[in-house]
C-alpha cells in the first residue's frame, strides 16, 4: 500500500532566491526494519528555522502561487554552497501514528510514536524502527512531539556542567519552553541556576515554577544584579541562546566580578576562576562582542550543539535521558504551544512572520491534519 502526502521543502538557488513550497511525495511499502508514520504534531523550533529560512531576508518575502520566495544576500551564498539547488525537507522532530510497518517492526503498527531525524513537517515520514520512541499509552501527539530537541538540550546543559566541573549555570532567553524545562531540572537536581530574561512577564513565568534567581537584561541595574546572582549561586558556566551583541560578555564580566570579590590578593591577570560561555543559539544575528579586558584571562567561549554532545556523551547517557523524559513527559518536559497551525498555513505570509519572530513564550505546533 502506498501513501501520498505533502512535504514542506526549502530550496536555495544559485541566484540567491530561497523558495518554500509544499511538494507531493509518495511512500511505498516500508522495508523490513522501517515504519511509515502519519505525522500528527511537529513543533517549530529555532533550529528548524535555520534550515527553513537560512540566511534569507524575511522582509523580501513575496508570494508566487502557493510558494513563498525570499532573497539572500550574495555575500552569504558562499557559506551555503553545499545546499545550493537542493530541495531540502524541514522539521527536526514530531509525533504521530504508525500506519505501515515492515516485518521486523510489526509490533509498532498502530502505535503512537515520537521521532527525530528531519523531514517532520510533512503528512508522512518513513523512519527506521530503531529511530522512533513508542509513547506511553494515551499520550497525545502534541505532548510527545517535542521530546527530543528541548528536553535533551536542557538535560545536556546540566550534564555538560557536571562534566566540565562547574556547579551552577547561567541561561539566557530563560522563559522559553527550553528554559522552563531547565529550571525544573535544576530545581529537582539541586543545581543553582541564574535565569536572564527581557521582561517582567517572562520573569513571572519562571518565578511561578520556583525560580529564585531571575534578572531582567533591560533593567538599569542589570549588571549589578547579575553579578549578585552569580556570586550567590557560584555559577561559572553559561548557555546563551542570544548569540549576538554584548550579553555573553556581560555574563563573563559578572562571573569575573563575583570571583574578584573573593580574592585576597590583586592580580593583573584577574581571578583564577575559569569561566565558560557556550553559545547555542542565534536569536540575535549581530556579531558577538566581547570586552575581554573585563573578565581576566581564565575564560573560554565556544559553541554548543546537541548532536555533537550526544555523540560524546554515549548511548548509556542518552538512554538514561530518554527514560527520564518519558517518565516526566507531562511535568518537567511538558511543552506549551501558543498556536497550532496546519501544514499549509506555514506558507501563509502573516503566519510565517509570526513564527519566524522566535518570540519568547510563543511556540507554534504544526498539525498536518488541519490542512
Amino acid at each position: 500500500m502506498a501513501f501520498t502526502g505533502r512535504e514542506l521543502r526549502s530550496t536555495l538557488s544559485e541566484d540567491g532566491t530561497l523558495r518554500l513550497s509544499l511538494e507531493q511525495a509518495t511512500y511505498g511499502e516500508p522495508a523490513a526494519d522501517e515504519v511509515i508514520v502519519r505525522i500528527e504534531a511537529a513543533p517549530i523550533n529555532p533550529s528548524d528555522l535555520g534550515l527553513l529560512l537560512g540566511p534569507a531576508q524575511v522582509d523580501t518575502l513575496r508570494q508566487e502561487g502557493d510558494a513563498l520566495l525570499f532573497e539572500v544576500q550574495k555575500g552569504r551564498l558562499g557559506s551555503m554552497k553545499a545546499r545550493l539547488g537542493q530541495s531540502m525537507p524541514v522539521g527536526n522532530e514530531g509525533a504521530g501514528t504508525v500506519v505501515a510497518a515492515g516485518a521486523e517492526a510489526a509490533a509498532l503498527m498502530g502505535k503512537r510514536v515520537a521521532a527525530v531525524g528531519g523531514a517532520m513537517f510533512a503528512d508522512y515520514r518513513v523512519l527506521k524502527a530503531r529511530d522512533v520512541v513508542e509513547l506511553p499509552e494515551g499520550t497525545a501527539a502534541a505532548d510527545g512531539a517535542a521530546i527530543f530537541v528541548n528536553p535533551l538540550t536542557a538535560l545536556g546543559f546540566v550534564e555538560t556542567m557536571r562534566r566540565d566541573g562547574h556547579s551552577g549555570i547561567v541561561h539566557t532567553a530563560a522563559a522559553s519552553n527550553l528554559g522552563q524545562m531547565l529550571q525544573k531540572i535544576c530545581l529537582a537536581d539541586g543545581v543553582p541556576l541564574v535565569n536572564i530574561v527581557r521582561s517582567e512577564e517572562q520573569a513571572a513565568i519562571l518565578r511561578d515554577i520556583g525560580a529564585t534567581h531571575v534578572v531582567n537584561s533591560r533593567d538599569e541595574d542589570f549588571r549589578g544584579r547579575l553579578t549578585d546572582a552569580v556570586a550567590e549561586t557560584g555559577a561559572t558556566v553559561a548557555f546563551d541562546a542570544i548569540g549576538g551583541g554584548t550579553l555573553g560578555s556581560d555574563i563573563l564580566q559578572a562571573m569575573e566580578a563575583a570571583a574578584v570579590r573573593k580574592m585576597t590578593e590583586y592580580s593583573r591577570y584577574g581571578s583564577e576562576q575559569f569561566k565558560q560561555l557556550y553559545i547555542y543559539g542565534a536569536l540575535d544575528m549581530a556579531p558577538t562582542t566581547l570586552n575581554r579586558l573585563a573578565f581576566g584571562f581564565q575564560w573560554s567561549v565556544s559553541g554548543w550543539l546537541l548532536t555533537p554532545f550526544l555523540r560524546r556523551a554515549g548511548m548509556a547517557t542518552l538512554g538514561a535521558m530518554r527514560q527520564r523524559i518519558l517518565a516526566e513527559l507531562t511535568t518537567t518536559f511538558a511543552s506549551r504551544y501558543t498556536r497550532t497551525i496546519g501544514l499549509a498555513e506555514t506558507l501563509q505570509p502573516d503566519v510565517l512572520r509570526a513564527y519566524e519572530r522566535k518570540a519568547t513564550g510563543e511556540k507554534f505546533l504544526i498539525d498536518p491534519g488541519r490542512g
